[in-house]
């Protein structure tokens, strides 16, 4: 893990949070599965190519500029309107057409050599992540929790192109002004994370493409991959080895599938089955104990519901003590509900499920059949 001085961290939200969003890191950065054997994969994202065995997608790389001439690359993985979706081979996702709520959204343009020149918003890629666990048997709230790297105020993966039919394209920034020859020489191996995002496991101008790593879930029944980008949050970043994304705020967190929602939920299970060997463990504690991802689930992704949408509103969930004998995997959002209702989960301190206004962009990328 990387090390760098304590940057200015907004601790806005609670230690639930903060577990919440640790749990998703465990299984992106230690890449472990469950026991049973991993079922082949379902590429969402025809324009990438999806790695199980090493837990990577390799994706297009795109340059483009600000007007004031600095490389923005960037990567396409969502965007608002059905064919442009299917003519990229990236996702479609309805909803983000309702993200551009105060300036979640920032514009650019296609230029006249095909590339696009964005308006505003820079990302810094110069500090190192840095999460340092609280001692001994406390190991939250960190003592230590720096995000690798950090947009600026006017920085958000959600863009308008105004010239190209007004779509809002969510195109994470995995490295800024830095040139092609630079870039080139971590074609095959290890990048500068000084330069490019933590999720960057190769990239390559010369080919055109960048390889990120993945993290697992479940939605509908079904083992989902995906990549974390940014957060709205620099400690959550910090956790998530995602940009510090502030400006993703502006984007309401609480709208579940209300008929101007940009998000959709992810329910975060904190006290499921412990144990590697148990076919049924999940959640956080379990993350904990045995360094394995610790599966959340989130609704609708393509292919499964129209309500995708990559930006995930946390929600945390907790079996009731009175059913803890009959916990099991879940893996949809519908048994989310069913549970609820029977009052064998619920959200912190017995409240309904909701969301803590959390949210991070999780482009998805493959199901597992």
């Amino acid at each position: 893990m990387k090390l760098l001085a304590r940057s200015d961290i907004r601790f806005r939200h609670s230690l639930l949070g903060v577990t919440l969003v640790f749990g998703l890191t465990v299984g992106l950065t230690q890449g472990g599965t469950n026991a049973q054997a991993p079922a082949p994969a379902v590429n969402l994202v025809p324009s990438g190519e999806v790695d199980l065995a090493a837990g990577t997608v390799t994706l297009p790389l795109y340059q483009g500029r600000m007007e004031s001439g600095e490389n923005v690359w960037h990567v396409l993985l969502d965007v608002s309107d059905r064919d442009t979706a299917d003519r990229l081979g990236i996702n479609w996702s309805g909803k983000l057409a309702n993200a551009g709520v105060g300036r979640a959204v920032r514009d650019a343009e296609i230029s006249p050599d095909g590339n696009l020149v964005f308006d505003f918003g820079t990302v810094d890629f110069t500090p190192t992540r840095q999460v340092v666990p609280g001692v001994g048997s406390a190991p939250f709230p960190p003592s230590l929790a720096t995000p690798g790297s950090i947009g600026d105020d006017d920085y958000t993966p959600l863009v308008r192109v105004t010239n190209g039919g007004g779509y809002i394209f969510n195109a994470p920034v995995v490295a800024f002004d830095v040139e092609v020859e630079t870039l080139d020489e971590f074609c095959r191996g290890e990048p500068d994370y000084a330069l490019v995002h933590d999720k960057v496991v190769h990239i390559c101008p010369r080919d055109g493409t960048v390889t990120l790593q993945l993290t697992s879930g479940f939605s509908g029944g079904k083992r989902i991959e995906y990549i974390s980008s940014e957060a709205n949050v620099a400690l959550v970043a910090a956790l998530e080895g995602a940009t510090f994304t502030p400006r993703l705020s502006d984007v309401p967190a609480d709208q579940g599938d209300a008929a101007w929602s940009a998000v959709e939920p992810i329910y975060v299970v904190i006290n499921g089955v412990t144990g590697a060997s148990k076919s049924a463990r999940q959640g956080l504690t379990s993350a904990l104990a045995d360094g394995l991802p610790p599966l959340n689930v989130t609704g609708d992704i393509p292919s499964i519901g129209d309500g995708y949408s990559p930006l995930w509103a946390s929600h945390p969930v907790f079996w009731a003590d009175s059913s803890l004998a009959e916990r099991r995997l879940i893996t949809g959002e519908g048994m989310v509900r069913t549970l609820a209702a029977a009052g064998r989960v619920h959200g912190p301190g017995g409240a309904a499920i909701g969301s803590d206004g959390i949210l991070v962009n999780c482009p998805v990328i493959a199901r597992r059949d």
